[in-house]
């Protein structure tokens, strides 16, 4: 089994994972005034947020976990478009905060379609490397 690259429990990635970068909450004034300059719909700047809070935050992981937590996207973007709704939707019970406006994002799912297309092409080499392993042996 695959484990946590930094602590000792089994990986298990979710989709919620992908935002960490953007998790503002208790850094409002730095991180979240940086994001704030961002449109999160927009083409440029999307491609931006995503290599810069999403790709370069998961750059030290092994080809095996950035193969596992790609596969994650990969069956989200498969099903409804309600999941990513749901991911976006803040939870006041959470210890995590995504920029204002966030959750209202006309098309969420196009803000992970592009991350996938941005991850697939960043982490190519690892992803097939990974790919031609059997993952039974992690």
């Amino acid at each position: 089994m695959l484990m946590h690259p930094y602590l000792d429990i089994p990986y298990r990635p979710r989709l919620s994972h992908f935002l960490g970068g953007f998790d503002i909450y208790d850094r409002e004034e730095n991180l979240g005034e940086a994001l704030a300059a961002y449109d999160p719909e927009n083409q440029s700047d999307r491609s931006f947020l995503i290599s810069r809070y999403v790709i370069k935050r998961f750059s030290k992981l092994s080809h095996r976990h950035k193969f596992v937590l790609f596969t994650v996207l990969g069956e989200a973007l498969e099903k409804s478009d309600d999941v990513f709704q749901e991911v976006l939707e803040h939870d006041p019970y959470s210890h995590s905060l995504l920029p204002d406006g966030w959750d209202e994002m006309s098309d969420p799912k196009a803000f992970f379609e592009n991350m996938y297309f941005q991850l697939s092409e960043a982490w190519m080499d690892e992803l097939y490397k990974a790919s031609q392993e059997d993952s039974s042996t992690w």
